[in-house]
């Protein structure tokens, strides 16, 4: 488990330094919509290489496909849209207040995901605590941002 939370750890670190480095292309190629299409065909292509490496390659057979609910397919989209947010609002606001928005908006989103059991989790009910944690953020974010 430990592994695991390094992991996230890594991850959470990458999504700090990201959005400048995408902002950055952006401005450095003056296009904005290429560089979000540039940065997500070095992210297909990191994905292959990874699929090669440990042999995770191929595609599923039409049983498993047509299993797959219809919100999962949409995943994407919403990639495209952090994307996005990258490209045109990070470097405006700064990347503590980008970030603190994007971490709050999640963890606010995923207790009411958890509580009702959406897109696929497990129902891990809101509790006075939650709440208390989701507003914490809240108020941190805007700390951030206003100082």
């Amino acid at each position: 488990m430990l592994l695991l939370y390094g992991f996230v750890l890594l991850a959470g670190i990458a999504s700090a330094i990201e959005p400048g480095q995408n902002a950055g292309l952006a401005k450095s190629l003056g296009r904005p919509l290429l560089a979000g299409i540039i940065s997500l065909i070095i992210g297909i292509a990191t994905f292959a290489v990874v699929m090669l490496v440990t042999g995770q390659y191929g595609w599923p057979g039409m049983d498993r496909l047509a299993q797959v609910p219809w919100w999962a397919w949409y995943g994407g989209v919403l990639s495209a849209v952090l994307a996005l947010a990258q490209l045109y609002v990070s470097k405006k606001v700064g990347a503590a207040t980008f970030l603190g928005l994007l971490v709050t908006a999640g963890v606010v989103t995923s207790i009411l995901l958890d509580n009702f059991g959406l897109v696929g989790f497990k129902v891990h009910e809101v509790s006075l605590w939650r709440i208390l944690g989701g507003t914490m953020m809240i108020g941190g974010v805007a700390l951030v941002a206003r100082f």
